[in-house]
């Protein structure tokens, strides 16, 4: 997986810079009159994206209520928008057939979500959609009808909701919960999860895209030590990539290890079963902020005025002066041997945990006659 998001960033920085110039020489067809029938949304990248852009995709369902919506994904994040039951079709940017036919289909309006690589754009201004809308964060801009800034400041479903403003849709609120999870996924999460008996539990994800992100295994496991003793199990969720981290954070009957056990809707069903969410700045804490549960996230290098969820979860953040180094999704090596992720500390975590179980009403009857400190330095809410 690694390889190929490598290989497409490199296709990218040979490739884009050299084809903007060559598509700008293809007009896009003049503008029609009739109602909006057919909208592209292009969407490349991983999951956090595009569970992210799925309000802007209701938000424009709710506009055009029978316009055809098709999403040209990557294989990586494709399955995200089996949450978003609003979205007619997904064809796959990494498939050339699909690409292909992309190309020699007509839509009205055109949609490049992409934040700064240039093929997407491309791909936007060769389909010659009377109306195209994309970032204007380089080049790029050149290519559509209606180029939109964007800021690192911004929170990201609101930056992708601002794309909208060409089409008529006006900033709005967004729901607590705006993805549906599929029947078949929710009867195998019940199964999966049978051994819990109905308990209350945390779902833990130690996973990340880049290592940078990562807080460790053993931190996790620690944390999962902690809630057994209150009589909280732990389900660690995950890819195949993490099944070496589940398998230590559970080893001994310390939680149950669903980790590289779940496609990425059947993990949205084991979340949707759970009580809270403890993760890095990853796709799958995204997930879980789209199924309306507490979350407890772990920033560093990421950008959390971007990506930190907002509302009723905790986020740590040390805040230190050489973070976030992140910059449209590129981490540069650390020399501080990732600081940012070290001094977040266990203690912090499950006191972090335990505040948002207990306002869940999720602790058993017991905990509540045992002492537990609540360390709020740190602690943005």
């Amino acid at each position: 997986m690694t390889s190929r998001i490598a290989l497409l960033k490199a296709v990218d920085a040979l490739l884009g810079r050299l084809a903007v110039p060559l598509a700008t020489l293809c007009s896009p067809r003049a503008q029609r009159s009739e109602a909006i029938g057919s909208i592209l949304l292009i969407r490349p990248g991983g999951i956090g994206d595009a569970v992210l852009l799925i309000p802007a995709i209701q938000a424009i369902r709710k506009k055009f209520p029978s316009a055809d919506i098709t999403v040209l994904a990557e294989r990586r994040n494709a399955a995200a928008f089996q949450l978003c039951s609003e979205v007619n079709r997904v064809l796959l940017y990494d498939r050339i057939s699909d690409f292909l036919a992309v190309l020699r289909t007509t839509y009205d309006v055109v949609i490049d979500t992409e934040q700064l690589h240039r093929l997407s754009a491309v791909v936007a201004r060769l389909t010659r959609a009377p109306v195209s809308i994309g970032y204007g964060t380089n080049q790029r801009s050149r290519l559509f009808t209606h180029s939109i800034p964007y800021s690192h400041d911004t929170y990201e479903i609101d930056s992708f909701l601002g794309m909208l403003e060409p089409l008529g849709i006006g900033l709005h609120g967004v729901p607590e919960r705006f993805l549906a999870v599929p029947d078949n996924a929710l009867r195998t999460a019940a199964s999966l999860l049978e051994s819990l008996a109905g308990r209350p539990f945390a779902a833990l994800f130690p996973g990340a895209s880049i290592p940078e992100r990562r807080w460790g295994a053993d931190r996790f496991r620690q944390v999962a030590e902690r809630l057994a003793a209150f009589g909280i199990p732990a389900v660690v969720v995950g890819g195949r990539e993490d099944r070496e981290q589940g398998e230590e954070i559970t080893a001994g009957g310390m939680g149950l290890d669903l980790a590289g056990r779940t496609s990425l809707s059947e993990t949205a069903a084991v979340l949707q079963e759970s009580t809270l969410l403890v993760s890095g700045d990853s796709g799958i804490l995204h997930l879980a902020v789209g199924l309306g549960k507490p979350t407890v996230s772990l920033f560093g290098p990421g950008r959390g005025k971007k990506w930190a969820p907002r509302g009723h979860h905790i986020v740590i953040n040390k805040e230190l002066p050489c973070s976030p180094c992140t910059t449209f999704g590129t981490t540069p090596p650390c020399w501080n041997s990732v600081q940012c992720m070290r001094d977040i500390a266990v203690d912090e975590v499950f006191n972090a945990v335990m505040m948002l179980l207990a306002a869940e009403s999720a602790l058993p009857s017991a905990c509540c006659k045992k002492e537990w400190i609540v360390v709020q330095n740190n602690i943005k809410r």
